[in-house]
């Protein structure tokens, strides 16, 4: 190993060490939808980088664009209408790296389950209404690996017992509008892990479950990710629910970064006012009756239509007028992994 490391220069050395650690790495990666040269940009200027067995949040508003960033990711998006107009999405395998947005529409179907699992926004239409869960699971099995139809049973049983699905023989037989939203969503896990994938991107997997079942479902995830030590891209709008289990988060406003870091300091110090405001809409108990939530004003701007300066100038309520409302923001280093867009950063301590 020593042999091959003296091959490079000491810089490209340094160059290595830090992508060592990151499996995907999203590089000013834009997105539009529409004519060709003509796109509405709907995620812009998107920078992020994956480690292998971590968890990344990427936390945002409904229309903010994190699910467009996670098709785009899986080579999904709508073929006729959505591109990937600027940037990269480097895959990192030992010491090289491929940029999927070259890839084939083959190439990416042969990484989308083998390196690449997802658990999409809603099960209920995630899955085929006409064809049995052991169907499904086993036509996932059976795409990536070349087993017989007896070891591809076993492996969906496998699967089902492992995200702790009770009476897995009868729930092979069942169709997806037979089983509860906490069931579905753990068959919709169970195929994203059907073949073991290097990275699991997870959509909004709690949404309309009730408060229990989000637990149970944020611990299997939890607990699959540890014994795997697979990678994490979870999506959420919700802050409290990646509190605890996410390592480094993202906050995504009308399609961009607005601050990142770890989630302790994202947390304890954001610095951004869109993050502060999403903090403060997160019920809490604190001993004190009529404890009212805050409720953010105005909405997302619609795609295309940004204002000048700040995205986020229109409803922030420290807005500089002359400042704000004209120069864009830079990316400023708050410490040491956490970075901010806001001109107001240093005064809001």
């Amino acid at each position: 190993m020593s042999s091959v490391e003296l091959t490079y220069p000491e810089k490209e050395k340094q160059s290595l060490a830090l992508t060592e650690s990151v499996l995907v790495r999203f590089s000013n990666l834009s997105v539009g939808f529409g004519p060709v040269g003509r796109e509405t940009v709907v995620v812009r200027n998107f920078s992020m980088d994956i480690k292998r067995g971590k968890t990344v949040a990427l936390i945002g508003e409904s229309g903010s664009g994190k699910s467009v960033t996670a098709l785009a990711l899986m080579g999904l998006l709508p073929k006729d209408t959505g591109r990937v107009t600027s940037g990269e999405i480097l895959w990192f395998n030992s010491q090289e790296h491929t940029d999927l947005c070259f890839l084939t529409d083959q190439q990416m179907r042969s990484r989308r389950g083998r390196n690449i699992g997802m658990i999409f926004q809603e099960p209920m239409t995630a899955l085929n209404p006409v064809f049995t869960v052991g169907n499904q699971l086993e036509e996932a099995i059976r795409v990536h690996q070349q087993l017989g139809r007896q070891q591809v049973r076993e492996a969906a049983l496998e699967l089902l017992e492992r995200v702790e699905m009770s009476d897995p023989e009868r729930q092979m037989k069942s169709y997806p509008h037979e089983l509860s939203g906490g069931m579905r969503q753990r068959v919709m896990i169970a195929m994203a892990f059907a073949c073991k994938p290097q990275l699991l991107i997870a959509d909004e997997p709690t949404t309309a479950l009730d408060v229990t079942i989000q637990a149970q479902i944020m611990d299997l995830i939890a607990d699959l990710q540890a014994q795997h030590g697979l990678a994490v891209l979870f999506i959420t709008h919700d802050l409290s629910v990646v509190a605890e289990t996410a390592d480094d988060v993202a906050l995504m406003y009308a399609g961009q970064i607005v601050e990142s870091g770890p989630v302790e300091r994202i947390i304890e110090e954001s610095r951004h006012p869109y993050t502060r405001a999403l903090l403060a809409s997160v019920p809490h108990i604190d001993g004190e009756r009529n404890n009212r939530l805050y409720a953010l004003p105005g909405s997302l701007p619609n795609p295309g239509e940004t204002p000048a300066g700040c995205i986020f100038s229109d409803r922030c309520p420290h807005l500089q007028k002359g400042l704000c409302d004209i120069e864009p923001p830079s990316l400023h280093a708050v410490n040491e992994h956490h970075e901010v867009y806001c001109h107001l950063w240093k005064s809001l301590i």
